[in-house]
This record gives C-alpha cells, sequence and structure tokens, in this order.
C-alpha cells in the first residue's frame, strides 16, 4: 500500500463515519511559543480539545504535517524522522471510548481498508495510578472485538496517558495498536510495548476524560473528547513488511535522485547508507519548512536555526558521499514533485525552496571548509589530551568565530574518538538563550494556555493589525505573530522602517480603540462570506469550508477590525489595559516586526 492510498482509505473511513475533513495546518504554530514547529496532528485542534466549538462540527479528520526536532541527532538509522505526516481523527464531546476504539479496530482489520490479519495486532492500555483506576473499560472493549487478553498490556502513565497540555486542563488514558513483525514471542511476556521491539505501534486513541485541577486533582469531564493518529510514514512501512521508513516508496524517489547525485547506489555501504537517510530526511524536512506558507529562512534562531542545521547536516553528509559533494536542490525538487498534490504549498512555492536551498549551501561550503581546516590545525593537540575532552571554549569559538555549528564539531570529535565539553560550550551560549529556551519548551503561554493575559494578547494582535493598516496602508498583513503571558510579537508585510511619528500614531489608534470597550462578536460561516463582509483571512493559511470571524466594534456591520481566527479572545476590549509599542524592528525582507506589551 502506497502514502497516497492510506491517506485517501484513512479519510474516505471517517467521512464516511460522519466526520467533516478539516486542512491541515502551517508547520509553524500560530500563537504558539511553546515549540518552534507543529509536532503531532492534534496540535493545531488543542483549543478545541479545550473547549472551544470547531466551526466544522463535533467529528472530525484530517491529515497534518509535523516536524520533531528532538531526534535530529538519532537521523540516519533506519527509523528516526524529523519530518512526517499524521492522520487524525476527532470527537469533540461526541462519541467516547466504545465507538473509537470500534472504528479504530473496524479500519484496521476490514478487507474494504487496511486488512491486518487480527493476530497481527496487540494493544495497551492505561494500568493506572493514584486516584485514577485501571482502564478495564477499553480493554473490555478490545476484548470483546476479538483481541485476546495475552496481546492487551496495561502500561504506567509514561507509556498510556496524554496531558495536561499546560500544568492544569483536560488529560487522560489512552490506547495505543501495535503490529506484531516477529514470527515467534520474545518469551512468555511478550505483549505490546515488549523492549523486543517486535512490536511496532501505528495508531493511538486518547481519552481526554479528566481535568487535573490546581489542586492536582483529576475529576471527570462533563465534555470527554478523543484524539487519534496514525503516522502515515511508520504505517506504510509496516503494512508492506519493510524493515525501514526509508525502504518504502515513500523515500524511494527521493534516494534514487540522491544515488544519482552522488554517484553511488543504496544499500551497498553502510556509512554511504547512512548519510543518504540523512540527506534524505533532512532536505525533505527543509523542503516543508521553505515551502510553508509561513516559510522562515534559514537563521541562528529558533525554527530558521533548526532549519539551517537541517540543510547544513545534509550538505556535510553529501561531501561524504564522494568527496566533492551534491546539489540538494534536486532532490529537493523530487520531494516537491512526489508531495505538491497533498501539499499544492510545495508547488507555489518552489522557486522560493530551490533559491533558499542554492543560498544556504553556498553558504555553508564556505564555513565548512574554514571551519574543517581550523578543527584540523586544533586536532593534534586535542589528542593528546588523555580525556580525550574538547574544551567548549574552544567550540565555541569555532562557532563564533567561523559560523561552524556545535553540532557538526561534536560529529567532528566523534570521528576522532573525542568528546566535547558541552556545558562549557553553553555557558559561553548565553546571548543564544532565546534559542535554547524555545528549543527546551520553557515558554509560557501558547495554544494549551488559554490564561487571561494570552487571550488579552490574541485580541491585541487583531486591533494591532488593522491600525498597521489604517497608518501604513492596506498592503500590510500579518506574517506571523508570537505570544506569551508577558508579550506579544507582530510580524507583517512592509518595505521600510517605520517612523516614530507612525509607531506613535498605531499605538494610538490601538489605545482608543480599548478605550472605547467595543464588544467582540464571534460569527460562523463559509470563508467567501466572511470575506464578503469585510473580514481579513491571512494570506497562503488553509481554512475550512466553515470559519470563526472575530468582529471588534459596536456590531457585525459597524467595526473597527474582523477577521478570520480560531483563536480565544476577550468579551470586550476595555479589559486589555494600556497597550505601549517597545521596538519597531527588521523581521526579514520585506517584513518588519513589533513587539508590545499591555499593561
Amino acid at each position: 500500500m502506497t502514502a497516497d492510498e492510506l491517506r485517501s482509505k484513512y479519510i474516505n473511513f471517517f467521512v464516511s463515519k460522519g466526520h467533516a475533513q478539516i486542512q491541515g495546518k502551517s508547520l509553524l504554530p500560530e500563537n504558539d511559543p511553546t515549540v518552534l514547529f507543529t509536532t503531532a496532528g492534534m496540535h493545531p485542534l488543542v483549543p478545541y480539545l479545550l473547549g472551544q466549538e470547531h466551526p466544522a462540527g463535533k467529528r472530525l479528520v484530517n491529515f497534518q504535517k509535523c516536524i520533531r526536532t528532538g531526534d535530529i541527532d538519532s537521523v540516519g538509522d533506519p527509523s528516526h524522522l524529523t519530518f512526517f505526516q499524521m492522520l487524525g481523527n476527532w470527537s469533540l464531546g461526541d462519541y467516547f471510548k466504545e465507538t473509537a476504539i470500534e472504528m479504530s479496530f473496524e479500519f484496521l482489520t476490514s478487507p474494504q481498508w487496511l486488512n491486518i490479519p487480527i493476530e497481527k495486532l496487540g494493544v495497551t492500555v492505561f494500568a493506572g495510578e493514584g486516584e485514577v483506576p485501571r482502564d478495564n473499560e477499553s480493554a473490555e472493549i478490545w476484548k470483546k472485538l476479538g483481541i485476546p487478553e495475552n496481546r492487551i498490556a496495561f502500561l504506567p502513565r509514561a507509556d498510556n496517558w496524554w496531558g495536561p497540555a499546560g500544568t492544569t486542563g483536560p488529560c487522560g488514558p489512552d490506547t495505543e495498536m501495535f503490529f506484531y513483525t516477529g514470527d515467534a514471542p520474545c518469551g512468555p511476556d511478550c505483549k505490546p510495548g515488549c523492549s523486543c521491539k517486535k512490536w511496532l505501534e501505528i495508531w493511538n486513541d486518547v481519552f481526554m476524560q479528566y481535568n487535573k485541577n490546581s489542586n492536582g486533582a483529576y475529576e471527570p469531564l462533563a465534555r470527554k473528547c478523543v484524539d487519534t493518529g496514525m503516522g502515515i510514514e511508520r504505517t506504510v512501512t509496516v503494512l508492506n513488511g519493510k524493515a525501514s521508513v526509508y525502504d518504502t516508496d515513500i523515500f524511494a524517489p527521493v534516494i534514487s535522485a540522491i544515488e544519482q547525485a552522488g554517484g553511488c547506489k543504496y544499500g551497498q555501504d553502510g556509512e554511504k547508507d547512512y548519510s543518504i537517510r540523512i540527506i534524505a530526511d533532512h532536505v525533505r524536512s527543509a523542503t516543508f519548512i521553505l515551502g510553508d506558507p509561513k516559510a522562515v529562512t534559514p537563521s541562528n534562531v529558533g525554527a530558521g536555526y533548526v532549519l539551517r542545521r537541517l540543510i547544513r547536516r545534509a550538505v556535510r553528509h553529501g561531501r561524504k558521499l564522494n568527496g566533492e559533494g551534491i546539489s540538494l536542490s534536486p532532490v529537493a525538487q523530487v520531494v516537491a514533485e512526489q508531495l505538491k498534490g497533498a501539499y499544492p504549498e510545495l508547488e507555489q512555492n518552489r522557486e522560493f525552496i530551490m533559491n533558499e536551498l542554492g543560498k544556504e549551501e553556498a553558504k555553508f561550503l564556505e564555513t565548512l571548509q574554514k571551519g574543517e581546516h581550523e578543527f584540523e590545525k586544533l586536532l593534534p593537540n586535542l589528542l593528546k589530551d588523555p580525556r580525550k575532552i574538547m574544551s567548549g571554549r574552544l567550540a565555541f569559538k569555532l562557532y563564533d568565530t567561523y559560523g561552524f555549528p556545535i553540532e557538526l564539531t561534536e560529529e567532528l570529535a566523534g570521528e576522532s574518538g573525542m568528546k566535547v565539553n558541552k556545558e562549557e560550550f553553553d555557558e559561553a551560549f548565553q546571548k543564544h538563550q532565546e534559542l535554547s529556551r524555545s528549543q527546551s519548551g520553557s515558554f509560557k503561554g501558547g495554544l494549551g494556555d488559554q490564561g487571561e493575559m494570552a487571550v488579552k494578547y490574541h485580541t491585541a494582535t487583531h486591533i494591532l493589525h488593522k491600525a498597521l493598516r489604517t497608518v501604513l496602508g492596506e498592503h500590510v498583513a500579518q506574517k506571523g505573530s508570537n505570544i506569551t503571558a508577558e508579550r506579544l510579537r507582530f510580524d507583517f508585510t512592509h518595505g521600510a522602517p517605520m517612523t516614530q511619528e507612525e509607531v506613535s500614531k498605531v499605538q494610538e489608534i490601538v489605545n482608543e480603540q480599548i478605550k472605547r470597550d467595543f464588544p467582540v462578536f464571534m460569527e460562523t460561516m463559509s470563508l467567501d462570506e466572511a470575506k464578503s463582509a469585510g473580514a481579513i483571512a491571512l494570506f497562503g493559511e488553509k481554512y475550512e469550508s466553515v470559519v470563526k470571524v472575530f468582529t471588534i466594534g459596536n456590531s457585525t456591520t459597524d467595526f473597527f477590525s474582523k477577521e478570520v481566527c480560531g483563536g480565544p479572545h476577550v468579551e470586550k476590549t476595555g479589559t486589555l489595559g494600556k497597550f505601549t509599542i517597545q521596538k519597531e524592528q527588521s523581521s526579514s525582507a520585506g517584513v518588519r516586526r513589533i513587539r508590545a506589551v499591555l499593561q
């Protein structure tokens, strides 16, 4: 079964069960500084899982592009990926455990759908902990469907529990479905989740049935939700009996392009196979980041830093294939061609993707030559150290002087049997604390934070957007925003720095609307109706057939601001407080950035 066939079957199955197909969202989360990228299919739906009404209804299904950066160093083995696609279906206060599990079982085993033999399936359920009991209900449903007791494993919180998104909020047990890849169990206790790795997880149903309150107690939720996720890459690997995701149709054309560019053959050299897998994954990830409607460019902070790291690691491993390296653009062309049907933005932004890849490659090749040359000069003295530890100060010098990434310094050191004193490097790297904080998820706020200040700042961005269009012109369009409980950051299109007079005027207009204490109205309508009513929609964003429209003004026809949006908002603008612009600066070519606070 191909990836396209799996995607189509999944969507068709759940649509036949009364689910509305909704659009997948950007790789760059809106108003969520807790993560750099969309990390799971449920990520864009967190506000609705936390209680907001979705305009498409209570039963939803979609496919979502995702990136997880925590395992970048593991990419190169047969299974790890940074970019992957998730299939998901949701119940927002509609069906619960029995219906969700029955639908999962039907899709997996029915001849019309995936036709997996029942003897190949096993499941895990929550074992219980403290005041939350064991999930016997899910286990009994699985037994009723034909899964024998010896293939049902009760596992602890670390394995079978989700949430809450913050310190409090909705959470609950999950049940995970596994495919057995072996011929015989490793022993009498071999069940899903066994360390023998013969069981591969392919699907997960999360049951949000509790609310964790501020006292740490778990209260039953009146509105229970279901969130499920199936990884396309992993499931296609299992269904086709492959040992690696890189052996599937998903990667075949990409690897073929790398073979052609590198003058090598996959499957004949272990070290080169390792490099080919890294190039295949990293170019795929970089293509999707650059092709996203909210595309970032390579930089030394945030998502741009991750993108730069992916491209540069791919370039370096390209040089390992033939000594001279390969151009990444032809590989990216194959990725875009292969997936443009499911993700049209890859075709729409193809020229931008290739241009940015080419520029970053050229920049890095120069950096690489200088940095590797300096490392080679340092190496003889480094090898004299019996501890085989490279000073973090030296590693930082390579970074600070030559732009040589710490990850590559660690790789070069590792190839010579050495380690880098990373703690010492981190101490010298304090000026990049914003990046390290965002990567570790230490910011407050975000999608999971429906706190008072985060909601106020979200509403303030609507007023700011309109004020900017009033002062600077209708060409102004939102290019992104980043909100914490302490401040807002707003990116917008404009070709020149704002004058102090313009900044003051925008700030004055925003505060004027706050003083008017306008009510905030919410309506649902089609996107065409929203635009006809004067609502602003973000350029390049994917919207559902029915959208939410938020109006700030005297009424829905007499207003200051009207935007298509799915975020949380205050009821009246008078609750926002005083709005102050702290800084106006460049974000990227043709894009400006405002940082502001409410007091």
